[in-house]
């Protein structure tokens, strides 16, 4: 089974930006995609990019603010800009096993731990 590992995050304040990091040990990943879940809330759809640099955001989360992007086949970035406190949250990093750009949880097979992101006023 392919293994994530995440890193980044942590605290900020509005305005902040942070960048999350994941890697894939093993083999490359065709599609790559961040979630984030607050307490009480479902997890939610960040983004996701596929090894042609393919790319697709949640508009009601990113609002133009959230870049994804790929080193190589193995790691994913999100460098999110313009935080608010809406923001806070457990970020995942995921894998999804097609160049689909998934959008719904279901459809990624691997995941990684998750990192805490919060954003203070």
């Amino acid at each position: 089974q392919v293994q994530l590992v995440q890193s980044g995050g942590g605290l900020a304040q509005v305005g902040d930006s942070l960048t999350l990091s994941c890697t894939v040990s093993g083999r490359s990943s065709f599609t790559l995609g961040w979630f984030r879940q607050a307490p009480e809330k479902e997890r939610e759809f960040v983004a996701c990019i596929n090894l042609r640099g393919e790319k697709t955001y949640n508009p009601d989360i990113v609002k133009g603010r959230f870049a994804i992007s790929r080193e190589n086949g193995k790691t994913v970035f999100l460098r999110m800009n313009g935080l608010t406190p809406e923001d806070t949250a457990v970020y995942y990093c995921a894998s999804h096993s097609s160049m689909y750009l998934a959008t719904i949880q279901n459809q990624y097979d691997a995941w990684g731990q998750g990192t805490q992101v919060t954003v203070s006023s």
